[in-house]
């Protein structure tokens, strides 16, 4: 064993002053990128928003779910649920802006859910092999029927969470008859993630180097996670060019983006690779024709391509298709304004198409 703990640590070593190196040669640029961009969002409490109600809910297999409530601004009695379920190694703060806007809504009045997934943000730990599309539409199911048992509901996911919200149609078909009045997908794809985006072969387990850092990651946590924060500014950059489409986006959105995703391990980024590469879920998106469909999505994004978007909407004749213009992955934060504004009307349409032919759930005005 020990001259395998040699090698390891030699590896950990040589990552670690490459790291260093590149670091000390991307450190200046970084920071003058930061001091000579333009963020207009300086004053705004990026993440900070606070909830009305905090609770935990108890997934089917025991893990322990992290879950928000925000009631309508002014006090009234909400007339529909929002439920917010955010992707792949971000946690709920990446929905500030629909959560401080929504809020405000007083035809309809929206009670809002913003929860973490499983292994993200202040969620529990989930084991490798729960690790799946799957299982976060168990646990999506677990949050509606814990905090919101009745009523009618819109569902809002990016990106994974969009996954999710049509791995749940397609285990609840009824559900989506009976209670989903809308659905939103944003930045998100039915299937052939590999196809156009990232390419297949690194949402893969068994690519050698995911494999190597998975494993590098079970048995050396600390040294994985030592050598990610060394290469902190060079992070910085990467994210600003793949999640964002504008590389003039206020510095404060690329900080918050850079928060959300150190805080989900590597070894949780590596084990929810596999459930992405091979999520295919065309089909499941018969069980929508039910519901008001809005798909968003940037003609930037270069990890879910506009194309998956375009393809959804040729399976959903029915859906609302918008193209943000120049937005990348992270659409509900680049271009907050346009994607609440198509929010805003999707819960109009879910209340304007619904509330006379099933049992009243709205105020008129």
């Amino acid at each position: 064993m020990k001259p395998v703990w040699k090698v390891v640590g030699w590896v950990g070593g040589a990552l670690g002053a490459a790291v260093a190196g590149a670091a000390v040669a991307q450190t200046a640029k970084v920071s003058h990128q930061r001091k000579t961009a333009t963020d207009s969002l300086a004053d705004e409490p990026l993440g900070q928003l606070r909830p009305d109600r905090e609770s935990t809910v108890a997934a089917d297999d025991g893990v322990p779910i992290s879950v928000e409530e925000v009631d309508p601004a002014d006090g009234g009695e909400a007339d529909i649920t929002v439920v917010l379920v955010h992707g792949f190694a971000l946690d709920r703060r990446c929905w500030h802006f629909q959560r401080r806007d929504l809020a405000e809504l007083i035809d309809p009045r929206v009670h809002q859910v913003i929860y973490d997934q499983r292994s993200h943000g202040r969620s529990g730990r989930s084991a490798a092999e729960a690790s799946t599309i799957e299982q976060l539409a168990h646990d999506l199911d677990a949050v509606i029927r814990s905090v919101v048992p009745e009523g009618p509901l819109v569902l809002v996911g990016h990106s994974m969470g969009g996954m999710t919200i049509m791995a749940l149609a397609e285990k609840q078909p009824d559900l989506f008859a009976e209670r989903v009045r809308g659905v939103a997908l944003i930045g998100t794809a039915a299937g052939a993630v590999g196809g156009a985006g990232l390419p297949k072969s690194v949402l893969s387990r068994y690519n050698p180097v995911t494999l190597g850092i998975g494993r590098l990651a079970g048995v050396q946590p600390a040294l994985v996670e030592w050598v990610r924060r060394g290469a902190k500014t060079l992070t910085w950059s990467g994210i600003r060019a793949l999640a964002f489409g504008d590389r003039k986006v206020a510095p404060s959105l690329v900080d918050l983006m850079e928060q959300m995703i150190n805080g989900t391990t590597v070894k949780v980024l590596t084990e929810f690779l596999e459930t992405l590469g091979t999520h295919d879920r065309y089909r499941a998106l018969a069980g929508l024709r039910h519901c008001e469909v809005l798909i968003v999505s940037g003609d930037a994004d270069k990890l879910t391509p506009f194309s998956h978007a375009e393809r959804m909407a040729e399976e959903m004749p029915h859906a609302t298709l918008v193209r943000a213009p120049g937005a990348g992955h992270m659409v509900m934060m680049e271009q907050a304004d346009l994607v609440n504004d198509h929010l805003v009307a999707l819960l109009e349409r879910c209340a304007a198409d619904r509330g006379e032919s099933r049992k009243k759930w709205w105020r008129r005005a």
